[in-house]
């Protein structure tokens, strides 16, 4: 008598856990799209042998550690290649996508499949395509400063080598800016074949950092007019402080505190000065010129009570004057 009300709540809950698993899965997929900011990327029109490549940011803003198990690519053009297969709570990874473009020819395009497999199984899907031109070839691939001394100038030179149209030109370039600067000049033409030398500078304003964009080849092409060329670097500071964030703490005005600092240098320097907006330094000068210093720095609270965040600038003295900061935080009481 008892048997078929125990079978029908069987049923019952199974189709309920069943609905709890799907309700499950479609979080799950949710939540790992989530991790992806951007999910696809379309290269364009891209040269023979030009280093081409996107950088998809993985953010992973969860409470959880996430672990990325494999990419899958469905082409061979493209190859996915992780800085890390885990991506810690709260912080961020990438997945580099090169586009094969020495091997490859013509419309191309991948799906990249990012498998996770904690906290939770899922699978995210990220798509790039382009066009890989095989009249177009650039020598080396790409623009590549590598490391660069803050303040100095560098050039960088390609050539470019383009087979089809007799009357085919480079007509112009795009991405310049106020630290890199680019020209173009014909080497030789004959029959339907030209090439063409490129130089790219970097110029001593360039800001410490990484330099990572493209410069565009505008050609009289009209069917496909745009030729990017990759430009990466790095500028290094000439002069730096350690440690680069200095947390002073509660004071109040009036009050000195004693910070011990390292300035090193690419050569040897002196010491002109040491400013803080709203302090007062004081520090002993060194006398003899060495590519790394230990300072005893002073700093006296001259601000008003609240919260401080600012610089702690120095110079270095002679001709070819140097600057590095460090951050200075504190919280300046009342008397």
């Amino acid at each position: 008598m008892n048997i078929k009300p125990i079978q029908h709540l069987t049923v019952t809950s199974l189709v309920f856990a069943g609905s709890v698993l799907i309700a499950s899965a479609g979080t799950a997929a949710d939540w790992a799209s989530g991790l992806f900011p951007t999910k696809t990327h379309e290269f364009g029109s891209v040269a023979v042998a030009s280093d081409t490549s996107f950088r998809f940011p993985i953010v992973n803003q969860t409470q959880q550690d996430i672990h990325i198990s494999t990419v899958r690519a469905s082409c061979g053009c493209t190859t996915p290649t992780l800085e890390s297969n885990w991506i810690r709570a709260g912080e961020t990874g990438g997945l580099l996508a090169t586009f094969n473009t020495g091997t490859f020819r013509g419309k191309k395009g991948a799906t990249l499949t990012v498998v996770i497999d904690k906290p939770a199984y899922a699978e995210v899907r990220l798509r790039v395509d382009g066009y890989i031109r095989q009249d177009i070839v650039f020598n080396p691939g790409s623009i590549d400063f590598g490391k660069v001394r803050q303040g100095n100038e560098s050039e960088k030179k390609a050539s470019i080598a383009y087979a089809g149209r007799s009357d085919w030109r480079i007509v112009d370039i795009e991405g310049e800016s106020q630290y890199l600067k680019a020209n173009v000049e014909q080497a030789n033409r004959g029959g339907q074949r030209v090439n063409y030398n490129l130089t790219v500078t970097l110029t001593p304003e360039a800001p410490v950092g990484y330099v990572q964009q493209n410069l565009v080849l505008v050609t009289n092409d009209q069917s496909m007019p745009r030729v990017p060329i990759k430009v990466e670097g790095q500028i290094e500071a000439g002069l730096t402080i350690s440690p680069s964030a200095i947390a002073i703490g509660a004071v109040k005005p009036g009050e000195t505190v004693d910070q011990r600092l390292v300035v090193r240098g690419a050569t040897p320097f002196l010491i002109d000065t040491i400013t803080c907006e709203g302090w007062e330094v004081e520090f002993d000068a060194p006398e003899k010129a060495k590519t790394t210093h230990l300072l005893s720095v002073r700093l006296t609270a001259t601000n008003q009570a609240g919260e401080f965040r600012g610089p702690i600038v120095i110079t270095t003295a002679g001709d070819s004057q140097m600057t590095a900061r460090a951050l200075v935080t504190a919280e300046v009481q009342d008397k």
